[in-house]
């Protein structure tokens, strides 16, 4: 497989006061596929969290801090190679920020992330 990224084609982004909602195609090009698993490849639930902290971070200027504690972390359905899914971002406050990711199949996983003060 060439041309192999490690993040998702962004095909949209929303962004009102402290709210973002990003429109995500997860392509078969994505590298956390590869061995996971041969037959029937999904994306771990790791690299979920890790694209919303890296999303979190870029949209709501927390770069300059790390993630202190991951809250009410949920994985509902699996997200496979091409899907379009929807990353929801709400900033409840300077230090946390809740996530969720849906599609037409439903909701994907959803959490909370808290972030050092500041």
């Amino acid at each position: 497989m060439n041309n192999l990224t490690t993040r998702p084609e962004v095909l949209n982004v929303t962004k009102e006061e402290s709210k973002v909602t990003l429109s995500l195609k997860v392509t078969e090009q994505i590298t956390y596929f590869q061995g996971h698993f041969p037959d029937a490849p999904i994306l771990a639930g790791v690299v979920q969290l890790d694209w919303a902290i890296y999303y979190a971070r870029s949209l709501f200027e927390l770069t300059e801090v790390e993630v202190e504690e991951i809250q009410v972390l949920k994985f509902q359905n699996v997200i496979v190679p091409n899907s379009i899914i929807t990353l929801r971002l709400v900033q409840k406050s300077p230090t946390k920020v809740v996530f969720e990711y849906e599609s037409e199949k439903g909701n994907h996983a959803s959490g909370r992330i808290v972030f050092e003060e500041l």
